[in-house]
């Protein structure tokens, strides 16, 4: 993954308002991901997951983990 083009996405996320509400409803990394590739920052939900817990401009990528879910 090209690591500048998530650290980009975030910028445009925390700057846009309806984005970020977009990205925080996302149900899995995935669906970040395909949010992202619409706008043209291209990386994959396992990317962004591999993410988790580092901090980009501002904003920290947690993955977060929903009941129900099986590892």
């Amino acid at each position: 993954m090209a690591l500048d083009q998530l650290e980009a996405f975030l910028k445009k996320m925390q700057s846009e308002p309806a984005l970020k509400s977009e990205v925080l409803n996302a149900s899995t990394a995935d669906d970040v991901a395909r949010i992202a590739l619409k706008l043209g920052f291209e990386f994959s939900g396992d990317e962004l997951l591999r993410m988790s817990g580092r901090k980009f401009g501002g904003v920290t990528v947690i993955k977060t983990d929903l009941p129900g879910e099986y590892n």
